[in-house]
């Protein structure tokens, strides 16, 4: 598994409202997802194609109860783009972290953008509570 985390001097770089730069998005392999430690949180960030369409959720799987999502199968449903969580194979959507299974189920999702080909994500202040 591929893990990235943001040194103490990045962290002081974070730029304004709480984006925090992550990695390159070359860093990321097509169609896959690394995990990115921001803060205290384990962040799934994940490349869809070979552009730059790059989504971060929680690398929490709430099924298997391990931190994995990172390394899940990246798709697409219906033109969802989607992981599936590689224990149980259960689907993400990376837009919104609703898992496309059981509906009832949702992860935290954390904005991306890209910017002088670096990967930010806006992770400042603690996302939702799941619900599970």
């Amino acid at each position: 598994m591929t893990e990235l985390h943001t040194s103490e001097a990045r962290r002081s770089e974070t730029t304004t409202h709480g984006w925090v730069d992550v990695c390159g998005v070359e860093d990321i392999i097509p169609n896959t997802g690394v995990c990115a430690l921001v803060g205290k949180r384990q962040i799934a960030v994940v490349r869809v194609g070979e552009g730059e369409e790059v989504y971060a959720i929680s690398n929490f799987d709430p099924f298997s109860k391990a931190f994995v999502l990172s390394r899940g199968i990246v798709g697409d449903k219906g033109g969802i783009p989607k992981i599936a969580s590689p224990i149980y194979k259960q689907n993400f959507d990376l837009r919104t972290g609703q898992c496309l299974d059981d509906p009832g189920v949702l992860i935290p999702v954390y904005p991306t953008r890209i910017r002088d080909g670096r990967v930010e994500i806006q992770a400042a202040a603690e996302p939702p509570a799941a619900a599970s």
